[in-house]
């Protein structure tokens, strides 16, 4: 596929907002179709949740830099596990930083179906891709490497390649299949605490308890009000198409 126009000016139009697409419900359904393939079978998620996983440590790492943590690494791996290192002599700062893990995938994924719907999709996917441009400063592992690269590859290419009036279509496709993910990473982490005890050192809600003394059960229900309040904040613009298509 040939790239029309200059390919610089085509990634600096993409922060500027586009005409919202008109989503028809088949549309919509095929959408969602998309985005349960991503994010459901264990062959395609096993790719995908790479990415749900680096946004996961991203999380970890704005919310440290934002509490003015030092940020010493992030380490991502194949077998969907990470790990981001920060310094702080505050144990609140520590806990700040340790929660924005589960919940910021179901954020993200929210934030761009809402994009994707309001004409803001190749915003959100730019955006996405210059996070993960920056996450490279911090990453300390060649799969980590790999992964973001290849996801920063993938958002360029769906800007030079992908026309405009579509993007929003997989901005919505991405959104629904990081709220997915975020509810199966959920899930995975409540498995860890009733049937995995022995592996509970990687969990976030463990860490949380070791550093606050608030029982990690509090903390997975935290996690899964943020993880609901976003799936209520995607659900508005797409059940305005349901409705609309019933």
């Amino acid at each position: 596929m040939n790239i029309s126009g200059d390919p610089w000016n085509r990634l600096l139009d993409a922060f500027s907002r586009a005409d919202a697409p008109s989503v028809t419900l088949t549309e919509l359904v095929l959408a969602l179709v998309a985005a349960a393939t991503l994010s459901v079978p264990r062959r395609s998620w096993r790719y995908f949740g790479l990415l749900a996983t680096a946004t996961h440590e991203m999380g970890h790492a704005v919310a440290a830099l934002i509490s003015g943590q030092r940020l010493s690494g992030i380490r991502l791996r194949l077998d969907h596990s990470g790990t981001t290192t920060t310094y702080s002599r505050s144990r609140l700062a520590s806990a700040w930083s340790c929660f924005w893990g589960y919940p910021v995938p179901a954020i993200v994924g929210a934030a761009f179906v809402w994009c994707g719907f309001n004409g803001w999709g190749p915003a959100a996917i730019m955006a996405g891709g210059l996070a993960l441009a920056a996450s490279l400063l911090f990453l300390r592992n060649l799969a980590g490497i790999l992964i973001t690269v290849t996801a920063m590859s993938a958002s360029v290419l769906l800007i030079l390649l992908v026309p405009e009036a579509f993007v929003g279509h997989v901005a919505v496709i991405l959104g629904v299949a990081l709220l997915v993910a975020a509810v199966r990473d959920l899930i995975k982490l409540a498995h860890l605490h009733l049937r995995r005890r022995e592996r509970l050192a990687s969990s976030d809600a463990y860490l949380l308890w070791r550093a606050t003394s608030v029982p990690s059960g509090v903390w997975i229900i935290l996690f899964a009000a943020l993880v609901a309040g976003s799936w209520l904040w995607a659900w508005q613009p797409i059940s305005t198409v349901l409705y609309a298509g019933a």
